[in-house]
C-alpha cells in the first residue's frame, strides 16, 4: 500500500469517528425511549444531528469523502433519524393506537429508508442545489423538538394529535418531489449569503432558548418548503392553461423519479 493511500485512510478516520458517534446517539435514544426517559431520548437525536453535520463538514474539508463514508453515514442516519424517532413517538403516543400505531411507525421508517437511498443516488447532481423531498434529519428534528417544546411548556406531551399528524405528513414529504433548500457552506452568491445570515441569526436565538425555539425553526423550514411547492404547482398549472412557462426552475425538467 502506498504512502498516499495510508494518508487518505487516516484522514477518513476523523469523520468516521463522528459518524460512529451518530450511531451511538441513535442507539442511546432508542434505549432512553424504552426506559421512559423521553426528553433524554430527544436530546440524543439532536446530538446525533450535530455529529452528522460535523462528519460531513470534516470529510469535505479534509478531502476524505469516500463511497464507504457516504454509505456508513446513511446507515447512521437511518438509525438516528429513522428508527430512533419512530421508536420514540411510538413509545410516547403511537402505542395507544393499536395496529394503527404500528403502521404509522413502519411507514415512517420505510419513508426514511427510501429518502436516504434516493439522496445517495442524487448526491452528486440535483441534491447539491436543493433537497428533493424533506431531509430525514429535518423530519426527525421537527418531531423531537416538538416533544421537547411540549415538555418544557406543559411538563408533558400535549396536542398529541399534532405529533401524530406530523409523523404522517413527514412520511409523505420525505418520499415526495417537494424541494427544500440546502444549507450552504460558503458566501459564494447573494442567495447563499442571505441563507447563511438567516441561519446564523436562528442559531444564535436557538442557543439562548433551545427548548422554545428549536421547534418553531424546523416547523417554519418545513412549512416554507410546502408553501413554496404549492405556489410552484399553482403557477405551473396557470402556465399550462395560458400556454406560458410559469414557475419552471432550473432542474424541474430533469428526471427525479428515482
Amino acid at each position: 500500500m502506498s504512502h498516499h493511500a495510508r494518508t487518505v485512510n487516516y484522514r477518513g478516520m476523523l469523520p468516521g469517528t463522528f459518524t460512529m458517534g451518530n450511531v451511538v446517539c441513535g442507539f442511546l435514544s432508542i434505549m432512553s425511549a424504552f426506559e421512559g426517559n423521553i426528553t433524554t431520548a430527544c436530546w440524543f437525536i439532536i446530538l446525533a444531528a450535530f455529529l452528522d453535520v460535523l462528519d460531513g463538514k470534516i470529510a469535505r474539508l479534509s478531502g476524505s469523502t469516500s463511497q464507504f463514508g457516504i454509505e456508513l453515514d446513511s446507515l447512521a442516519d437511518f438509525l438516528s433519524f429513522g428508527v430512533a424517532p419512530a421508536t420514540l413517538v411510538f413509545a410516547i403516543k403511537l402505542n395507544t393506537l393499536g395496529k394503527w400505531g404500528w403502521m404509522i411507525s413502519i411507514v415512517y421508517i420505510m419513508a426514511a429508508a427510501y429518502r436516504l437511498a434516493r439522496f445517495n443516488l442524487l448526491a452528486d447532481t440535483d441534491e447539491k442545489k436543493e433537497f428533493l423531498g424533506l431531509p430525514v434529519p429535518a423530519a426527525a428534528l421537527a418531531l423531537v423538538s416538538f416533544i421537547i417544546f411540549s415538555y418544557h411548556i406543559w411538563g408533558q406531551l400535549e396536542y398529541a394529535e399534532l405529533l401524530i399528524s406530523m409523523i404522517i405528513v413527514f412520511s409523505f414529504l420525505m418520499v415526495s418531489q417537494v424541494q427544500y433548500d440546502t444549507f450552504p457552506d460558503r458566501f459564494n452568491s447573494p442567495q447563499n449569503r442571505i441563507k447563511l445570515i438567516i441561519l446564523l441569526v436562528a442559531a444564535l436565538a436557538i442557543a439562548f432558548k433551545p427548548r422554545l425555539l428549536l421547534f418553531p425553526f424546523f416547523a417554519l423550514y418545513i412549512l416554507y418548503g410546502m408553501v413554496r411547492e404549492l405556489y410552484r404547482l399553482s403557477t405551473v398549472g396557470v402556465g399550462k392553461v395560458t400556454g406560458k412557462n410559469y414557475g419552471r426552475r432550473e432542474g424541474d425538467g430533469e428526471n427525479h423519479n428515482v
